[in-house]
């Protein structure tokens, strides 16, 4: 890929839209998911309380570059397709997440022991994310 004609500003677009997706996600299923890692709300306020202001939004910090590394990582995959379109972006989204995010978190969480929920709670995200990333990508094109 050649980086002078990368379309930066789609990546960053991209990538924070996925990334108030995933904020907006949790946001409403927060009560199920922790139910899903086995966690109550008064554990999880306590966590939280004994930690710094850096540890605090690091989560959050590493979740925005992650949705970032994932624009870039897909925009790499359209640009050697040759297909920018709204419809090539989600296809190509759809398909990553199913190859690789799907698998990865499945396999993970059960050797884990994880419950089931949580792997469905948090591959819904990661589909949503790479769903609007790829839509953007697309759309902005090359």
């Amino acid at each position: 890929m050649n980086f002078a004609s990368v379309n930066i500003l789609s990546i960053l677009i991209a990538g924070a839209a996925a990334w108030i997706f995933g904020a907006i996600y949790y946001g409403v299923l927060g009560k199920q998911w922790m139910a899903a890692q086995g966690k109550t709300m008064e554990q999880c306020k306590q966590e939280q309380a004994g930690k710094s202001r850096v540890a605090f939004f690091a989560p959050f910090v590493l979740a925005l570059v992650g949705a970032l590394i994932m624009a870039w990582g897909l925009y790499g995959i359209l640009v050697h397709l040759n297909s920018f379109t709204p419809r090539a972006g989600m296809i190509s989204g759809a398909l990553c997440w199913f190859g690789f995010v799907l698998t990865s978190l499945t396999v993970n969480n059960a050797f884990g022991g994880r419950k089931a929920m949580l792997t469905v709670i948090d591959s819904i995200h990661w589909l949503g994310g790479l769903l609007i990333i790829g839509a953007i990508l697309g759309w902005m094109g090359r």
